[in-house]
């Protein structure tokens, strides 16, 4: 173990936290009189959270398509369009630095602005663009070579090789080339499940971002105004503020609202509707999944007493959230699928559910009664996710969503998505 993996340690963790205080909601600027986000101290920390990771597992290396694991490891991002491309990725040995392949100029680009990375360790690489490049053509076989010379160099060929996400015809050629693939996703995983003070910042700053977006919904939500006209100015708004990423904006009205379908439409608001949103976007990487239900003008009995119970489920399994607490006791404070209308677990799955947050939408924990009951697994300080809840109104269209992100504390949870939400918002009151 090197000298970088003894530096990280159980011990150098809990003092990050100071929980007496406000988490900070971090102006984007750099500035001289403040300690703010330390970009490089969060790239230390995240590698070194990899290396341990590594050394805990049976692997000798891992290599990552995935571009949530890329930036975790290298601290490089060249834009949301290459996402689903396989354009890119990164090894990572036990015993060596981390060696970046880019996009084409992308890579000559790093040579000169990433000084975190060495330059002969940053490359220029192509393995088919999701098989747009036809394989025959030997840029897989070409790169898997490489990557299996470079793992003999670290030392490690006798151990297996932990991959993310793969074309197959390039898993295939791993192997030719004399690797042993298995699953790395969950080394990944595991590291990227306790965050840092400088990602609880990020992510504290990107949900901040959404309460002012929850803001201009509540503001403009009014009769005649449409879901697709709501969530362009969102869109605006976030991009206006520093969002590096608007992955999607539910927007979801009147007799849409039961069963959820997850989407927007050009439905046009009307009065009495109930209007559930959830905005997913990044700051710097670090994600929001943020749900806020409204009324439009005026909220019938049953529309008020959906709000209620959803806000009660939440409470209740909020209440259960603490270090050395299981999935399994949070989940347990959700109500059984038959009791919101749903057949099964896995119909109702995703709508009273808790998933962590990072670089991804989804992170450890997952809390939900498909998996949790049966496969507790620990809730750990420092882990951050969100918590959300569903419950359809008894008139048979309406219904009620709401969600909160926690930072797990010593004690506790703290939440940082602060648009309130107790009682129903009533935009555009008459």
């Amino acid at each position: 173990m090197d000298d970088t993996v003894r530096k990280i340690t159980a011990e150098d963790i809990n003092p990050r936290f100071n929980w007496g205080r406000a988490l900070p909601a971090l102006g984007i600027m750099g500035v001289d009189f403040e300690e703010r986000v330390d970009y490089r101290r969060l790239h230390k920390y995240r590698l070194a959270r990899v290396k341990m990771a590594l050394e805990k597992s049976d692997l000798g290396a891992l290599l990552v398509f995935d571009v949530n694991n890329i930036r975790y490891i290298t601290s490089t991002k060249i834009g949301e369009w290459e996402r689903d491309k396989l354009s890119r990725w990164a090894l990572l040995t036990r015993t060596g630095e981390p060696i970046l392949w880019d996009f084409g100029s992308a890579a000559v680009h790093h040579k000169l602005y990433t000084p975190w990375l060495a330059p002969e360790n940053c490359r220029a690489g192509l393995v088919g663009l999701r098989g747009t490049v036809h394989p025959s053509f030997g840029l897989m076989k070409r790169h898997a070579e490489e990557i299996a010379s470079l793992i003999r160099e670290a030392g490690v060929a006798d151990m297996p090789i932990g991959v993310d996400i793969i074309e197959p015809p390039m898993m295939f050629e791993l192997e030719k080339a004399g690797l042993k693939v298995h699953d790395g996703q969950q080394v990944m995983l595991e590291a990227r499940e306790i965050k840092s003070a400088d990602e609880i910042a990020l992510l504290n700053r990107a949900a901040a971002m959404v309460d002012g977006a929850y803001h201009l919904i509540y503001e403009q939500l009014k009769p005649g105004v449409r879901e697709n006209d709501i969530v362009a100015e969102v869109n605006k708004f976030l991009y206006t503020h520093g969002s590096d990423d608007v992955e999607a904006i539910n927007a979801i009205s009147g007799e849409r609202c039961n069963p959820h379908p997850h989407n927007f439409t050009d439905r046009m608001i009307r009065p009495g509707d109930q209007a559930f949103f959830d905005i997913l976007q990044s700051f710097m990487g670090y994600r929001t999944c943020y749900y806020r239900t409204f009324n439009v003008g005026r909220a019938t009995p049953a529309q008020h007493d959906a709000y209620k119970t959803a806000r009660e489920w939440l409470d209740n399994a909020m209440g259960r959230i603490k270090p050395g607490a299981s999935t399994a006791d949070i989940c347990s404070a959700f109500p059984k699928c038959d009791a919101f209308g749903f057949p099964d677990e896995m119909s109702a799955f995703g709508l009273q559910f808790a998933h962590g947050l990072g670089l991804a939408l989804h992170e450890r924990p997952i809390i939900s009664r498909v998996v949790s009951m049966d496969h507790p697994t620990e809730i750990k300080e420092g882990m951050v996710f969100a918590i959300e809840t569903y419950c359809p109104a008894t008139d048979g269209y309406s219904a009620a969503r709401i969600e909160e992100e926690v930072v797990v504390t010593d004690k506790g949870c703290r939440v940082i998505t602060l648009f309130p939400a107790e009682e129903l918002p009533i935009s555009a009151k008459y």
